[in-house]
C-alpha cells in the first residue's frame, strides 16, 4: 500500500483517482525522445510510484539524432537510448517504457502519430498525464523547444481530448478490444505560464540519477547536472517540477 499523496506532495498535490468509479491510481508520461521524461516530470513520477501509483513511461520518438559522436551508428543509438531509458526509469520505480518508434528529429503531426497516443492512453488508462507544453516556440526567452517536443505535446493533448474518449475516433482500437478513455488531469511541463509546482527536494538525487544514465547525453555527468540544479532551485531552497496544469470536465 503506497503512501497517501498528501504525505508526499503536502497541499498542493495532483488530483485522487475516484476508485468506486472505475478509475485507477495510473499516471502516463508521454516524451518526445528518451530522457525528456526525466527532465519534464521524473521526480513527479517517482513520488507517485512511491505512492502506490502504476507509472508508465511513453517515448515518441526512437532518438536516433541525439549525439556527436562518430562511434554511434544509428541502429547502435536507437538500441543505446532505449536501454538508457530503461535503466532511468527503474531507478525512479517506473516499471515500463513503451516506444512509439517515429523517427527523431522528423516527427511531423499525423494521424499515425494521434492513433499510436491515443491506443496507449485507451490501453493503460491512465487517471493523470504529462506532457510538453506544445505552445511554446521560445521557453522563458532561455530554450528552444524542440519540433518534436511540440508535436508531441499537441498530439498528446488531442488525444487526452477528444479521441481517447470518442468511439468513433480509431474503431479499430474497438475492434482490437480496447475501449474508449476520459483522462482526468494533464500536466504539461516546459510551459512559460506554470500554474502547478511538485516540491521534488525529497527526490531530487535520484532525478539526477536517471537523467546520468542517460550516458550517451551527458557526457559531463554531474558536472552538467549541477547546472541544472541550479535551474530547478527555488530561492527558498527547494526544488520544483513545474506544470501547466488542466482538469478535464466531465
Amino acid at each position: 500500500m503506497g503512501a497517501g499523496l498528501e504525505d508526499l506532495f503536502g497541499k498542493e498535490r495532483p488530483g485522487e483517482p475516484d476508485e468506486t468509479n472505475g478509475e485507477f491510481r495510473r499516471a502516463m508520461v508521454v516524451a518526445a525522445h528518451p530522457d525528456d521524461a526525466d527532465f519534464g516530470a521524473a521526480g513527479t513520477a517517482c513520488l507517485l510510484a512511491r505512492a502506490g501509483w502504476e507509472v508508465r513511461f511513453v517515448v515518441v520518438t526512437d532518438g536516433s539524432k541525439g549525439t556527436d559522436d562518430p562511434a554511434y551508428t544509428t541502429e547502435t543509438l536507437v538500441a543505446t537510448r532505449a536501454d538508457e531509458q530503461r535503466a532511468a526509469a527503474a531507478i525512479l520505480g517506473v516499471p515500463e517504457v513503451r516506444f512509439l518508434g517515429f523517427t527523431d528529429g522528423e516527427l511531423v503531426y499525423s494521424r499515425a502519430l494521434l492513433g499510436a497516443i491515443t491506443r496507449e492512453i485507451r490501453e493503460f488508462k491512465p487517471y493523470a498525464v504529462y506532457t510538453h507544453d506544445p505552445e511554446p516556440v521560445i521557453i522563458k526567452n532561455a530554450f528552444v523547444n524542440h519540433n518534436d517536443h511540440r508535436f508531441t505535446g499537441l498530439a498528446t493533448v488531442d488525444a487526452v481530448y477528444p479521441t481517447a474518449r470518442d468511439r468513433l475516433n480509431f474503431p479499430e482500437h474497438l475492434a482490437d478490444g480496447l475501449t474508449t478513455h476520459k483522462v482526468r488531469e494533464l500536466y504539461l511541463w516546459g510551459s512559460n505560464d506554470p500554474t502547478f509546482d511538485v516540491d521534488i527536494t525529497e527526490v531530487v538525487e535520484t532525478k539526477i540519477d536517471a537523467l546520468i544514465a542517460h550516458a550517451s547525453q551527458f557526457t559531463e555527468g554531474r558536472d552538467f547536472m549541477k547546472r541544472m540544479l541550479d535551474h530547478w532551485r527555488e530561492p527558498d531552497g527547494r526544488y520544483l517540477e513545474q506544470f501547466r496544469r488542466v482538469v478535464m470536465w466531465g
